[in-house]
């Protein structure tokens, strides 16, 4: 007895500081995560959902090994207030960014020579303190947590950067004007900036006076020496090779399509091969000009297509293909500018993808994007789910996969139960606004979708369309349902709470 009771007392002490210990510890049954986001992609760009010119064998393959979503929607019609959506499960009546942003307050943030040698020019407005993120909400199980590519969120130097915001390791555009740009000076890694082998180029230089537009050579300050979307698959691939012992997130937010068109040569020899003879793009609707504008915009799709089957190939190498939920999706619908021809690929098919109902509008084109989801194990092969959802659903849905704890004051609700192949509810409603393009509110409450537009002009009249019959939104029957319509404006009232930034306050709403 006398040599037990030393170990039993070395062993509760053990146990009573395990108990204190809060870290979390690495769970195996927690799955990786890679969540995949086109910048851009419209609902119809992938083969799987479609499309007749563009060739996406790696992400077609990841739909026959998993789930295609029908009725899938992103955050907001543009980049930045989508992607808040989607990090804080907060729709964008109650999220902190609610619009593109470029905060001019600060100075001269569309001089690119200023931003690049000054990073108080650089970035959009922050997220503020206290914000939880998917990333953050990870990392309380023991989730290594990284986003490569684009953030948009936090300037640098300010507290809405990645890593003060849920993030291990952020490589990639902390800006989104930037981007405008895929062969930049510098990227970030962290909190430090990456030089890169790239003389500047201004986004908005035209072609040099006098040069042939039908020249290759005309074009060739716009194919320089290093491409940022090749640099980030680079780093994504090794941050999976260091985490591949712990349960590991992967934000892989590329800026891939979004214009301007910029791809690599192999592929844009392939589809000139492919198309044949085009004219050349001269800049004339903003961003860089481009010799072979149609085999550059598909070629950058298939490029984003080959990444993907690169991070599928290194998790068979390093051993977690099995154990990894991908899940891909777009951050809202086909652009309209800087020579994407998207009405020739029928980018947002069979929804309407012309100007005025794709990107920056919440008609279906601009806010519907394609989702493919591939759990093995988990999610049955080759399937399709018709359930509605959004991105401010995917925070709880990995709440509810992992067991992290979900905050009590988002918008969202778990998919976990579509992604099984078992019948889920769909929720009350979907609901959007958006501060810009004339200012904008929609809502989609069972088969009813409610639209208003031209909200800045002092219009709140609502439109009505039947989604079951009339899925592209052509014929308004508000008239006929003015119940249905009391409904809907009851609830885009109350979703609203004002915003903080006076940037997305409502002057018809009575705020500023």
């Amino acid at each position: 007895m006398t040599t037990t009771k030393p170990y039993f007392s070395f062993l509760f002490i053990l146990l009573l500081f395990s108990a204190c210990d809060q870290s979390p510890t690495y769970d195996r049954s927690r799955p990786n995560i890679i969540y995949v986001l086109a910048d851009d992609l419209g609902y119809n760009e992938l083969g799987v959902y479609g499309q007749k010119y563009i060739e996406t064998p790696n992400l077609d393959q990841l739909a026959k090994n998993g789930l295609r979503f029908s009725r899938h929607y992103s955050g907001s019609p543009v980049c930045a207030p989508s992607r808040c959506v989607l990090m804080t499960g907060k729709h964008t009546g109650h999220a902190h960014i609610r619009g593109n942003d470029e905060w001019a307050s600060r100075g001269e943030v569309w001089n690119f020579a200023k931003s690049v040698e000054d990073p108080n020019l650089e970035g959009q407005r922050p997220i503020p303190n206290g914000t939880e993120t998917v990333g953050s909400m990870l990392q309380k199980v023991g989730y290594k947590t990284a986003i490569v590519g684009k953030w948009g969120l936090g300037a640098p130097l300010t507290e809405g950067i990645p890593t003060k915001k849920g993030f291990d390791y952020f490589f990639g555009y902390n800006c989104q004007r930037q981007a405008h740009t895929l062969y930049p000076k510098h990227l970030w890694e962290n909190e430090e900036k990456v030089w890169l082998d790239n003389k500047l180029v201004p986004p908005r230089q035209k072609l040099t006076e006098g040069a042939d537009p039908m020249h290759d050579s005309s074009y060739a300050d716009y194919e320089l020496e290093e491409y940022a979307p090749e640099l980030m698959l680079d780093r994504a691939l090794g941050f999976m090779e260091k985490n591949k012992e712990a349960p590991f997130f992967l934000y892989f937010a590329s800026p891939l399509p979004h214009v301007p068109l910029q791809a690599p040569r192999k592929w844009v020899d392939h589809y000139r091969e492919k198309f044949g003879e085009e004219g050349p793009y001269i800049g004339d609707k903003g961003y860089f000009p481009c010799r072979y504008p149609k085999a550059t915009y598909a070629a950058m799709i298939s490029y984003l297509d080959e990444q993907v089957g690169a991070l599928i190939q290194k998790l068979k190498e390093i051993g977690e293909y099995e154990n990894t939920l991908i899940i891909f999706s777009s951050d809202n619908g086909p652009t309209y500018v800087g020579g994407a021809d998207t009405p020739f690929f029928e980018s947002a098919a069979p929804f309407s993808t012309e100007y005025g109902r794709a990107k920056g509008f919440v008609y279906e084109g601009g806010i519907r994007v394609p989702m493919i989801a591939s759990w093995p194990g988990v999610i049955s092969p080759n399937t399709q789910s018709n359930h509605p959802s959004s991105f401010y659903d995917v925070m709880p849905t990995l709440g509810e996969i992992t067991g992290a704890p979900v905050p009590s004051d988002i918008d969202g609700q778990s998919f976990l139960s579509s992604l099984k192949g078992e019948s889920q509810a769909a929720p009350e409603f979907l609901y959007w606004e958006f501060p810009a393009y004339k200012g904008q509110q929609a809502l989609i409450m069972g088969k009813w979708k409610g639209i208003r537009k031209n909200m800045f002009d002092g219009n709140l009249r609502l439109e009505l369309y039947d989604m079951e019959t009339d899925s592209t939104e052509q014929i308004d029957v508000a008239h006929l349902h003015l119940d249905v319509v009391a409904q809907m404006e009851q609830i885009l009232k109350q979703e609203h709470v004002p915003a903080e930034i006076e940037r997305f306050k409502w002057e018809v709403f009575g705020e500023k």
